[in-house]
């Protein structure tokens, strides 16, 4: 069977090209960027190209079973290009599934599209409010899944939490950056709202699941997905910082907790709570002047319960996510610590797939 994975050079991709190809699928991968080709699998057909780009994606699209579309413009983008990859790439794909008759199509939305909801579990069918151009674009673009559901085309949604693991930075490298240096982390609030994450591992293997699923009707659907363990911000990061004192990098470098000799302390990071309408006004005001690289959907959501309903998922798949938030971010960490000269090098940007650029963050890094 051939899939075709779009945003193939991003977090997601990478790891959906290692899964589907140990199932024996047959994989091609197309971005807008470059690839870097060692980390991939030497069977896996790598193309850059543009989705919008409706010839480009005709011919990809020519003899597909699966489709998984999990490009995105990101919200550090220029909103005019998120609207125009988040909507106008989408659109082109679900044409050019239905022309050549793709059996599945399995768009990678985002809880974003929720905003900012009062009532928690999130379910499925909860009014959709987005908050920014990528929350409203992803928004859009389920509105056009949705019309080509009506059109014969068997649409798959899959709504994840913000997923972490290993290849991932973005916002992540900038917590993990803090924490090797034993910094104490701001949180917007106190810390005691319930904030659920996913680990990547079980959003790829949630999607070959959805892809092999016989039942059509119950494959033609939209689902949550999130980690089924979780507690607060306070308690997942308190794992972390845990973790953090008591790793022992194997070459020695910079570690915490129990020292060999030789090997240079650092302290403990320890959880910073902060005054929330302050912070998140600060912190608006820090985006607008573009000295920040937190979004609205970031600090918005902070420090306020952000978990959804997985029930739909389970009983349809009669399967559950395997890490819990802790989990998830101890993988992400250890990875990034085994990488981090490597990490280091390479250029700030936007993507996860990158480090971003603290900005003002890096000044208040410097204070605590």
């Amino acid at each position: 069977m051939k899939v075709l994975i779009t945003g193939g050079a991003g977090f997601l991709g990478l790891h959906l090209a290692a899964f589907l190809t140990k199932k024996n699928l047959d994989v091609t991968l197309v971005d807008i960027t470059d690839f870097e080709k060692k980390e991939y699998p030497k069977h896996c057909r790598l193309v850059k190209g543009d989705i919008r780009n409706r010839r480009l994606i005709i011919n990809f699209s020519r003899g597909q079973d699966f489709i998984i579309h999990a490009a995105a413009a990101l919200p550090l983008w220029k909103k005019e290009e998120i609207y125009d990859i988040n909507i106008n790439g989408t659109k082109k794909l679900l044409e050019s599934s239905l022309l050549n008759k793709v059996k599945r199509f399995i768009f990678v939305s985002s809880t974003a599209v929720y905003g900012v909801p009062l009532r928690h579990p999130i379910y499925e069918d909860d009014p959709l409010v987005g908050v920014g151009a990528y929350g409203e674009s992803k928004i859009q673009a389920e509105k056009l899944c949705e019309e080509y559901r009506n059109k014969g085309l068997i649409v798959t949604i899959i709504r994840p939490k913000t997923f972490v693991g290993t290849h991932r930075l973005g916002v992540f490298e900038i917590l993990f950056d803090w924490i090797k240096d034993g910094k104490r982390i701001p949180v917007i609030g106190s810390g005691n709202n319930r904030y659920q994450l996913l680990d990547v591992d079980d959003l790829v293997e949630a999607i070959y699941r959805l892809m092999m699923l016989r039942d059509k009707k119950k494959a033609n659907s939209t689902f949550n997905i999130g980690a089924e363990k979780y507690g607060s911000v306070r308690e997942d990061l308190g794992r972390l910082f845990d973790y953090a004192a008591n790793y022992t990098h194997p070459q020695g470098v910079q570690t915490i907790g129990t020292h060999p000799e030789g090997v240079k302390k650092v302290k403990k990071a320890k959880i910073f709570p902060t005054p929330a309408f302050f912070i998140k006004k600060a912190l608006w005001l820090f985006e607008k002047l573009k000295l920040s690289p937190l979004y609205r959907w970031v600090y918005d959501t902070a420090d306020k319960d952000s978990y959804v309903s997985i029930d739909r998922l389970i009983e349809t798949l009669k399967w559950k996510p395997k890490y819990s938030n802790s989990d998830a971010l101890i993988k992400a960490y250890q990875w990034y610590l085994d990488n981090y000269d490597e990490i280091k090098s390479r250029p700030v940007g936007v993507t996860h797939r990158v480090g971003w650029k603290q900005g003002i963050l890096g000044i208040f890094k410097k204070l605590l």
